[in-house]
This record gives C-alpha cells, structure tokens and sequence, in this order.
C-alpha cells in the first residue's frame, strides 16, 4: 500500500500558494486567471479532505498495533479488532487517494464545440448530420446542459453540410470528447424507389473551449472579411453584410459565422470556434511530439477513424473502439447515449492504462 503523505504535503502546499494568489488585487483584476486559479484550488480541496482523514488512521492503526503487545489480554484483543478496522478504513482510503491523484485531463470541466460535417453520401449524409446534431442535442437537454448554436449550412432537404454548436455545462467535454471521428451510417434513403440500403458517413469534431488565458491571438495574424450572408435566412440575414469570415494567416485556419443578424455577434462567434481550433491544434503537436509512437490509440481525435456505425434496417448501433453492439438504434437517436459513452470511455481508458504500463516497462 502506498504512503500518500508527501503528495499529501505537497497538495497542502500548492493550495495556500494559490490561496495567496487569489488574494492578490492584481490576479482578482483578471477573471481568466482568477478563474483558472479557483478551479485548481477546487480540485486540490477534495485531496486535503481525505488526506486530513488519512494522517488521522495512519496514527490510530500506529497506536493500535503497539496496543496489540499489552500485557493486559482484554487490551491487546480490544487493540486487534481495532487494527483490522483501521486496515480497511485506510484501504478505503488509500483507493479514494489513488482516484484523486490519477492525472485529469485539463479540458474535462470545460464546454465543448461541436463541428458535425457531412461526408460522403451528398444528401443523405447531410440529412444524418442533422440527426447526429439532435441526437447531441437531446442528449444535452436531458443532463440541463445548454445548447449554444454558432454556425451552420443547411440543405434545402432539411440536413445540414456543417453545423457547430456549443454546449455549456458541467463537465461536457469530458462526456463528449470520444465522439470525435468518423459516423457511418446504413439505411435507405426516401428517395431511393428499389428500396436499397446505402452507406454515408458523417464527420464529429468535437473540441474544448477555449478561454482567452488558453490561447492568445494576435490581432495582427487576423484577416477578417465581411461579406452578405448565403442560404436559408431571414431577410435581414441575407441583405446585409453580417456574414464574418475570420483567417488566422500563420495556421491558415479558416472560420466562418453568418448565423446571426449582428456583424459584431458573427464575430465573436467566429472567434470563439477559431480559439478552440488553435488550442487542439496545439494540444496536438504537444501530445504527438511526447508519444509519436502513440498516434494510433484510440481516442486520439484522427477524424479519418471510423468510430462507430448506425444501422437503420437492424435497430443497431455499433461502437467499433469498445466492440459493442446495442439493439436500440430510436433510442440512442433520441439522445440515450449513457451506456455507449460509458463502453467507450472504458474501453479507451483501458488502452490507455496498457499503453503506460508498456512505457513504464
């Protein structure tokens, strides 16, 4: 059983740190920082909790085991009966502790933006984007989370070419970060009279949300053209230069917002999506400068990966990274996502627990 104590020290000693810092008069002026600085110190809170209670049986089972040599037999059997107590509290203990320093992902607690694109299929790969967006949506609206839409490209046949959107909550990114990658899809399309099935698939991006402390941006490696907005709109949305199109010229990253009326609002939108761009693009490097060898695991976001496939004519979906098969296709669609999520979330944190043990080997 490991001994916690120094971690335990050192998680006491980081939280007065950051204690100091948020009293500063110069941090509280800088709500990215402060805010970053207030989760980091939530996070350490639960780790001095249970460590105050693990110091606390570390003592007693020290005290009871030196009672188990008294010379008083009623003492000596009082202090045994103590000890196997206290040995199971702090293996209780000693498994919480193990949990709390298991390292988190950063980007967990934030919101997420969904970039849901149709793939090959033309208008039937449009049209199951569009279910794929409900299907996220309802899902969201069943947890409280909302849903924040930010761009899209509708077909005249009620599907989408892109969407983005965002949803806020607690820990959405987190639940969702596995969606990324390739959805395919086999069903038969209304407008196919033979009645037989075809194969389309959608592309699921999903990032975290940037803050303005995760990303700067210079305003100098920005070309921002302003331009009539296209498509399904009201009128107002199609007869004034509202449409934004933002270029970040040293990554060649290319965001587009026409949604709303406001230029200013389409703008900001745009900026919201191109920040949390550059933030994966730049996690990325960093993840794939550390673990070259690595590239290949499951999760890593590769949108050329075929996750997971929706069959129409057999009620079945299927998840190709945790290898499981549910017969309950309308439910899923209709936001029932626990369970496959729950498989997935499994089966890559698995992978990922073998793969350090193989670097550690």
């Amino acid at each position: 059983m490991p001994n916690y104590l120094e971690r335990i020290t050192e998680a006491e000693e980081r939280s007065r740190e950051i204690e100091g810092q948020l009293s500063d008069p110069e941090v509280a002026s800088q709500p990215g920082q402060y805010q970053k600085l207030a989760k980091g110190l939530g996070a350490l809170r639960p780790i001095i909790e249970v460590g105050e209670r693990y110091r606390r049986v570390l003592g007693e089972l020290e005290e009871s085991r030196a009672m188990t040599e008294d010379a008083d037999p009623d003492l000596a059997e009082m202090a045994r009966s103590e000890v196997e107590s206290l040995s199971a509290e702090l293996a209780a203990l000693d498994a919480e502790l193990s949990l709390l320093f298991t390292p988190k992902d950063p980007n967990d607690e934030k919101n997420a933006i969904f970039e849901i694109r149709a793939g090959t299929g033309g208008d039937e790969a449009a049209l199951f984007a569009a279910d794929l967006f409900r299907m996220y949506t309802r899902y969201a609206e069943n947890r409280g989370w909302k849903i924040e839409p930010l761009s899209s490209s509708p077909t005249p046949g009620g599907g989408f070419k892109e969407v983005i959107a965002m949803i806020v909550g607690s820990d959405v990114f987190s639940r969702f970060k596995h969606e990324r990658g390739v959805h395919r899809v086999q069903r038969v399309p209304v407008t196919e009279s033979q009645g037989r099935i075809h194969t389309s698939t959608v592309t699921v991006a999903v990032m975290p949300e940037a803050e303005d402390v995760d990303v700067a941006i210079d305003g100098q490696d920005l070309r921002i053209d302003v331009m009539r907005a296209g498509g399904p709109g009201g009128q107002s949305v199609n007869t004034t230069d509202s449409a934004v199109r933002i270029t970040h010229l040293p990554t060649g990253l290319v965001v587009q917002c026409q949604d709303e009326k406001s230029q200013h609002k389409n703008k900001a939108k745009a900026m919201k999506v191109l920040r949390s761009r550059l933030l994966e693009l730049e996690q990325q490097r960093a993840a794939d400068e550390r673990a070259s060898q690595r590239r290949e695991q499951v999760g890593t976001g590769e949108r050329s990966e075929k996750i997971r496939t929706y069959n129409y004519p057999q009620s079945r979906v299927t998840d190709h990274r945790a290898g499981v098969t549910l017969h309950k296709l309308d439910a899923v669609l209709e936001g029932d996502l626990d369970e496959l999520l729950d498989a997935v979330r499994g089966a890559i944190n698995a992978r990922t627990e073998e793969a350090r043990s193989e670097e550690a080997r």
